[in-house]
C-alpha cells in the first residue's frame, strides 16, 4: 500500500520545519509504510516511554532531534525515566550511565515534553477525550487510555512515540479504527465470588489470567457488578498488558464502548468464551508468586504502575505508625508527591521505613539493594511480571495488607483469603 504525505506533511519531511521535525516526520511516514497504513492521522497528545535510559543510542537520538531544532507539537507526557530527580531515593546507576541517562531526560525536557515523568498520566491530569486520536507509550499508559478513557491509541514503542508527539501524527492503523475496537471475545467472571471480586487482589489477578488467555485479541469482560474504579482497573490492565499484549479490553457496564456485551461484540457472535472459575482465578493468583514458601522476606515494593493519592491513603492507614522491619519501597510520580509533602505525610512515611521512590520505579532501574536470592513481596501484577528477570528477586504476591504485614513483622504474613 502506498503511502501519500498530505500538502502540510510534506514540507516537514523536507525539511521545512528544521532538521529535526523532517527525521521525525521520515520516522513515521516509514512506520506507516511498514505498517500498512494508508495515511497519517492527526494526533492530540502523546505519552512518551522513549525517555527511559537502556543504552547511550536513546541519548544520542532524542539529542539529535534536539539540535535539529525539533519540539513537540502536541502535548507530550513523560513516563519513568531511570533516575529519580526528585532526591527519594538513592539509584544505583554508576558512571557513565548516570550521566547519560540524566542527558537523555534533559533532552526530552528540551523538546518541550511535560516534566511528569509517571507512568499513569491519566491520574496526573493526562486524559485525553472520548474517541479522540492520540500516541500513547508504555503498555499499562495505553490500555488504560484505551479501555478506561476511550481514546485512541496503539501502542507507540521507543522512539515512533516522540516522533509522532513532534510530527502531531500517527499511522492510521490498528486500535485507532474504530472496526478494531470491537470485541471478539466474552471473559466472564459471573461465577466468581463476590467477596473475592470486591477485594484488592481480583483486579492484579484476572488481569494476569485474562493477559494470558487472550493475547492481544479485544475481548469484554462480563459479569462485573458496579464500577471497581481507577486504581482497581488500572490494576487489571496493567497486569493484562503484563501477560498479555492487551491494547484495549472492555468491561461490560463499565468501560466507555461497552455499556452492555452485546454492543462491545458489536452486536456480532463471540468467537470464543471463557468461564473463569474459582480454581482459574486461584490458579492465576498462585502464579504470580516465584518464592517458594520463604521464611523471610527482603524488601517490599508497590506502585507499578504508580500510586494514586488514594492508594497511599490506604497505605499509612494500614501501616498505622507502626515501624517497618522491611522497607516498603512506594513508587509514584511527582504529582502525588508534592501533595504528600503539602502536609508533612511523605516524612511521616519515611520516618517508619516507607521508601518513596519518584520519577521512576525499583524495575526499570537498579534501586534494590543487590540482593541475588531475596525475596520481593509485591501487590502489583506488573511488579510480578517483570521484577524476577530485571531485579534477580523472587516474588511473593499478596493483598497492600499482606505486604504492609509483612514487612512489619519482616515475614511473609498472609491475611487476605486466597481466590
Amino acid at each position: 500500500m502506498t503511502l501519500a504525505l498530505s500538502a502540510e506533511e510534506r514540507p516537514i519531511a523536507d525539511g521545512e520545519h528544521g532538521a529535526g521535525a523532517a527525521m521525525a516526520m521520515r520516522i513515521v511516514a516509514e512506520s506507516a509504510r511498514l505498517l500498512g497504513a494508508p495515511r497519517l492521522i492527526p494526533i492530540a497528545s502523546a505519552h512518551i516511554d522513549g525517555a527511559l535510559y537502556h543504552g547511550d543510542s536513546g541519548t544520542l537520538f532524542a539529542e539529535k532531534l534536539v539540535e535539529g531544532g525539533a519540539r513537540v507539537a502536541v502535548r507530550a507526557t513523560l513516563n519513568v525515566g531511570a533516575l529519580d530527580l526528585m532526591g527519594c531515593s538513592r539509584v544505583r546507576l554508576e558512571e557513565p550511565e548516570r550521566g547519560m541517562a540524566r542527558r537523555m531526560m534533559e533532552a526530552y525536557r528540551r523538546l518541550g515534553c511535560e516534566q511528569s515523568w509517571t507512568c499513569a498520566p491519566y491520574q496526573a491530569g493526562h486524559r485525553p477525550a472520548f474517541g479522540s486520536d492520540v500516541a500513547w507509550g508504555e503498555s499499562n499508559a495505553v490500555v488504560f487510555c484505551n479501555s478506561v478513557l476511550g481514546a485512541r491509541t496503539n501502542r507507540y514503542g521507543d522512539f515512533l512515540d516522540i516522533a509522532c508527539a513532534i510530527t502531531g501524527r500517527a499511522p492510521d492503523y490498528g486500535l485507532h479504527r474504530p472496526e478494531n475496537r470491537i470485541a471478539t471475545l466474552v471473559f466472564d467472571v459471573s461465577a466468581l465470588p463476590a467477596e473475592f471480586m470486591a477485594s484488592e487482589i481480583a483486579w492484579p489477578v484476572l488481569g494476569s489470567l485474562y493477559g494470558r488467555e487472550v493475547g492481544n485479541t479485544v475481548g469484554v469482560v462480563a459479569g462485573v457488578q458496579g464500577h471497581p474504579g481507577d486504581d482497581a482497573l488500572k490494576a487489571f490492565g496493567a497486569a493484562a498488558a503484563s501477560t498479555g499484549a492487551v491494547g484495549l479490553f472492555h468491561i461490560a457496564g463499565v468501560t466507555p464502548e461497552a455499556p452492555d456485551v452485546k454492543t462491545a461484540l458489536g452486536f456480532g457472535l463471540p468467537q470464543a468464551t471463557i468461564c473463569v472459575t474459582p480454581d482459574m482465578a486461584a490458579d492465576a493468583q498462585a502464579r504470580l508468586s516465584t518464592a517458594e514458601a520463604p521464611d523471610a522476606i527482603d524488601a517490599v515494593a508497590i506502585g507499578s504502575p504508580h500510586l494514586s493519592l488514594a492508594e497511599f491513603d490506604a497505605l499509612e492507614s494500614l501501616v498505622a505508625g507502626r515501624r517497618l522491619t522491611v522497607p516498603i519501597h512506594a513508587c509514584t510520580g511527582r504529582h502525588v508527591l508534592s501533595k504528600l509533602e503539602r502536609n508533612g505525610r511523605r516524612q511521616a512515611l519515611e520516618a517508619l521505613g516507607v521508601v518513596i521512590v519518584a520519577d521512576t520505579c525499583v524495575v526499570v532501574t537498579p534501586i534494590l539493594a543487590d540482593r541475588p536470592g531475596g525475596v520481593l513481596m509485591t501487590n502489583s501484577g506488573k511488579f510480578a511480571q517483570y521484577a524476577p528477570g530485571n531485579t534477580g528477586y523472587s516474588v511473593l504476591y499478596g493483598s497492600l495488607a499482606d505486604c504492609v504485614e509483612s514487612a512489619v513483622a519482616g515475614r511473609p504474613v498472609f491475611s487476605e483469603a486466597l481466590a
